[in-house]
């Protein structure tokens, strides 16, 4: 079972001034800048050790004053996302040092950078370790007025990625379709409502896609659907769909042992739609927004599919299985189609841990942006950008059709070969978008810390909850 979705993160509150009696102050400087202001001689030791550079921190300690110990976190050059790093860095150290509180003086207009920053450093995911480590329970962040909203609407964001890294973390024993059907429903309230759909009701409705591919586990499929309204009473909403294979052995085509036990992070998409629509419903984000999460485990058994099936997706259209660990595609095909039927929405965007070969055309650190629309494409880039959760646009489109044709179906689960691997999964997605302006982001370089990551403060091991952030740019705009 999944715990209660989002606990035990710190607490953060907003002042304008640095509190009597904190244990740590942090303030930032620039590489070569060293900081002015109150504790002059005592920073500039500090930052004699940093210089400023960018994730680096000096503490030096005043025995009987307050602060007792002051901390200057460096920025490197100060560009994009440099606060979010350095706040990361210097909430790490706080806690090597064993402080239950940091206070933080970002640099003006970072405030909410440096909350996000701090928060998601601080994460751990030891709920099964008996020695747990502490960290830090209270972040202060000072901040001017002007800056206070932004800076709680960054805590509430990185919350959604906390809870997004807790699912995702959760191991595939402990959280099979049905576990995460009810983290879900943990998150409804007032504002966000929660509906399941269980086997029986997929079956019957024809979601053959995902009644395929969990046809090989004991634990059924559920399709997540969960629904926002915080914007004008019949505004078209936006959909956020996210593939959530809570394992992936690669069914009857077994994938090979090596990392495997890294197929837990198959269902991170989902958890990215989790915590964002958690998030947009604390933040009362502006905005009418469906999130559809369709949750299966691929397992190899007597009810699994083959290759060599042919399958009909949500809608109708059919399917030639060529690879069954080609299965996310299959599953995103029916959550689409269901949600531009159901809903007609705006727009629709999705989060999927897809292709490996996003990671080879990418590397692990820039996830894949495809869309059918080039103005949905641009406000991707600009959340993306805004968020710090860096996309590259691939092509899609008709030239890569004939990847997927089929000659015993509407078209085939795998392209040819080895060719475009990640164009062809998201041409499969783009067919079951139709007409409805669609953005597919494959995030299986991003998803979780892998061994070509780069290493970030704020991204301390294991899930990542990247497309959350993403997501709330994206609605917030």
């Amino acid at each position: 079972m999944i715990p209660k979705p989002g606990a035990g993160g710190p607490a953060v509150r907003i002042v304008q001034r640095p509190p009597a009696g904190t244990p740590l102050l942090c303030v930032f400087a620039e590489e070569g800048r060293p900081p002015r202001g109150r504790g002059g001689a005592a920073l500039e030791r500090a930052f004699g050790d940093t210089g400023g550079r960018l994730g680096e921190t000096g503490i030096v300690y005043n025995p009987g004053g307050s602060p007792t110990r002051m901390m200057v976190a460096g920025l490197g050059d100060g560009g994009p996302g440099a606060a979010r790093h350095a706040a990361g860095a210097a909430a790490r150290r706080a806690a090597e040092i064993g402080v239950q509180e940091i206070a933080i003086v970002p640099p003006p207009g970072a405030a909410a950078e440096a909350v996000e920053g701090a928060m998601l450093a601080l994460y751990r995911f030891d709920r099964f370790r008996a020695e747990k480590k502490k960290v830090p329970r209270r972040i202060t962040v000072v901040a001017r007025d002007s800056e206070a909203a932004g800076a709680r609407g960054a805590a509430l964001a990185a919350g959604g990625v906390r809870l997004a890294r807790d699912i995702a973390n959760t191991p595939p024993n402990e959280c099979a379709p049905a576990d995460l059907a009810s983290a879900a429903k943990k998150l409804s309230g007032p504002r966000l409502r929660c509906t399941v759909l269980g086997p029986a009701e997929l079956s019957r409705r024809g979601f053959g896609g995902m009644m395929a591919v969990g046809g090989g586990s004991r634990n059924g499929p559920r399709l997540i659907i969960l629904e926002y309204m915080g914007g004008p009473r019949g505004a078209r909403p936006a959909a956020l769909v996210g593939k959530a294979v809570t394992f992936d052995t690669g069914g009857i085509s077994l994938k090979p042992r090596e990392r495997m036990e890294e197929m837990k992070f198959d269902k991170c998409g989902g958890c990215a739609v989790l915590g964002a629509l958690s998030a947009a419903a604390l933040m009362r984000v502006k905005a009418n927004v469906v999130g559809i999460i369709p949750s299966v485990e691929n397992m190899p058994g007597g009810g699994a599919y083959r290759p060599g099936d042919i399958v009909t997706l949500y809608g109708g259209r059919t399917a030639e299985i060529i690879n069954t660990d080609a299965e996310g595609r299959l599953i995103l095909a029916d959550a689409l189609a269901y949600a531009r039927e159901k809903y007609s929405p705006e727009y629709m965007l999705d989060f999927a841990t897809l292709t490996g070969a996003c990671i080879v055309a990418l590397g692990s650190d820039v996830a894949g942006l495809f869309s059918n629309d080039d103005r949905l494409a641009a406000r991707v880039e600009a959340a993306s950008a805004r968020s710090g959760e860096d996309v590259w646009r691939l092509p899609v489109g008709d030239r890569y059709e004939r990847l997927i044709r089929s000659e015993v179906a509407d078209s085939r689960n795998m392209g040819i070969g080895t060719a475009a691997g990640a164009i062809s999964a998201a041409e499969f997605l783009r067919m079951a978008a139709g007409s409805t302006p669609w953005a597919h982001v494959d995030i299986a370089g991003t998803a979780w810390m892998q061994q070509a990551s780069r290493k970030r403060p704020y991204n301390p091991g294991g899930a990542t909850g990247f497309g959350v952030r993403l997501a709330l740019e994206m609605l917030r705009q």
